[in-house]
């Protein structure tokens, strides 16, 4: 990508630090960072390695391994800094959001672990990524700006919004204090404030949303239809970062102490925005609707189940929750808040359309997919996970636990323990004999991931066998469609 002469104006030359910058959009402004000319480039993050982390040490970003909580791993991050861009959160979405002693620490005491570095070590420059859900408590918003107040704490929808409301507010009391060794001069800190972020490699709204969807469980629709929401597209984000960075490291920085709202500029409903990238992904919207107090009922119900799980949270076989009630607010009442400030003041303007945003977006989660192994509903893994041990213990296993009362329910399907046993052969050769054909056709139609389709089938056997023939199906067209536009260039 070309850059503009002006681009890395105050920029260039410089040492600057990105908290949480293993995250989609930290690694994006770590490149970026990069790419306008910075002199050095760091990374604090406590992830050891996340989906861009060989790429961001590949381009020369020095990454540290550290957490925001621990005042020593900032200091040792941020030392000789020019500039720091605090992206580090935590507790956006799923599991996370039930953590609140986690989204406290890192939300709160990072942010100011992070400011009492800054002053002690003379850095005069912060950019901090808030969230639109500091002005938020569950109510309608449309075309908000930035006049609208903080909530009391009790207000908001939960402790993600809360807690980025007391940083935000960190953040802009700590604007214009005094730092050490800096001779007089001032911290200048300004705040981003973002909606939901989305883009190839995005994992936890749209990678959790695909997954539901696959499984059969995104069920219904939340609130009123017409209800709009903002988005932001990554390379939007970057941009409104990159440009109250200048704009704090200018001369006479007209930024410093302010705080801005950004999006794409389109607000629309949630389900709405999903649906050209479920479609894309041979995945349905859901037709039934939840009102916002069923939803949020429900919600209650899920937080209930994952608080008793609390201890556990963090193991990757907890799965995600069905939905929470933060995010049920967030999805289905209406918030959008105005750009114009940011246009006037920084200069933004997205570069990157809704459009062709959601064009990337669907790429990148079709490539993902066929790079995946497939799977069928959560339906069907239960029917197939209990049914077939359940049919192998009634014909085979004495009378012990449950298996009487399951014998009398198979017997009166099949009649007799002779045509029982029958049955119980043909389903097991039936799955062994799938499981052997898919690994056969995986290996001319994905032999990366071979072996996983052929286990996949022996258990799932036609539920999984049909993915695998329409992936076939799939790079049979592709490949037609490729020798086509061959064909016709060669005959140009």
């Amino acid at each position: 990508m070309e850059m503009n002469q002006e681009e890395n104006i105050g920029i260039q030359g410089k040492v600057v630090a990105v908290t949480g910058g293993f995250g989609l959009v930290g690694s994006a402004v770590c490149r970026e960072l990069l790419r306008r000319g910075a002199l050095q480039v760091r990374s604090l993050d406590c992830r050891k390695t996340s989906p861009w982390s060989d790429h961001l040490n590949e381009s020369g970003v020095h990454c540290i391994n550290g957490d925001v909580v621990n005042r020593e791993d900032v200091e040792e991050a941020l030392d000789g800094v020019d500039c720091v861009i605090h992206l580090a959160s935590y507790g956006g979405s799923g599991k996370e959001m039930i953590q609140t002693r986690r989204i406290e620490e890192v939300n709160v005491e990072g942010t100011r672990n992070v400011l009492e570095t800054c002053v002690k070590k003379g850095i005069t420059r912060v950019v901090y990524l808030s969230s639109n859900g500091v002005v938020f408590g569950g109510r309608n918003i449309e075309n908000g700006d930035e006049t609208l107040p903080y909530l009391p704490s009790n207000q908001y929808v939960g402790p993600y919004d809360q807690t980025k409301s007391v940083a935000e507010q960190l953040v802009l009391k700590n604007n214009g204090r005094i730092v050490e060794s800096g001779q007089g001069s001032l911290l200048s800190a300004s705040a981003i404030r973002c909606p939901l972020v989305y883009g190839p490699g995005e994992e936890k709204y749209l990678d959790r949303v695909i997954s539901n969807a696959r499984l059969g469980l995104l069920l219904f629709k939340i609130g009123d239809p017409n209800s709009k929401i903002d988005w932001i597209y990554v390379d939007n984000i970057v941009l409104a970062l990159m440009l109250a960075t200048t704009g704090l490291l200018s001369e006479h920085s007209k930024v410093a102490g302010k705080v801005y709202f950004v999006s794409d500029g389109d607000p629309i409903n949630f389900f709405e925005f999903l649906r050209p990238l479920l479609k894309n992904l041979d995945y349905e919207l859901p037709k039934s609707s939840l009102s916002i107090s069923l939803a949020v009922s429900l919600g209650n119900i899920c937080k209930s189940m994952y608080i008793m799980l609390s201890p556990l949270l963090n193991q990757r076989w907890i799965p995600q929750p069905l939905i929470l009630p933060p995010e049920v607010y967030k999805v289905g009442v209406t918030s959008y808040y105005s750009i114009k400030k940011a246009k006037e003041e920084l200069g933004y303007e997205p570069k990157t359309q809704p459009e062709e945003a959601m064009t990337e977006t669907i790429t990148y989660f079709k490539d993902k997919k066929r790079r995946e192994v497939d799977g069928p509903s959560i339906y069907a893994w239960i029917f197939c996970v209990i049914g077939l041990p359940s049919i192998l213990s009634v014909a085979w296993l004495p009378d012990i636990g449950p298996i009487p009362f399951l014998r009398v329910i198979a017997l009166f399907i099949f009649r007799s323990m002779l045509g029982l046993r029958i049955a119980s052969g043909v389903v097991v050769t039936a799955h062994v004999s799938e499981g052997f054909y898919a690994l056969w056709l995986a290996r001319r139609v994905d032999p990366r991931n071979a072996t996983a389709w052929f286990w996949r089938t022996l258990l799932l056997a036609t539920f999984s066998l049909r993915l695998l023939w329409k992936r076939r199906g799939n790079e049979v067209e592709q490949t037609t469609t490729s020798e086509g536009l061959l064909a016709n260039l060669m005959s140009v």
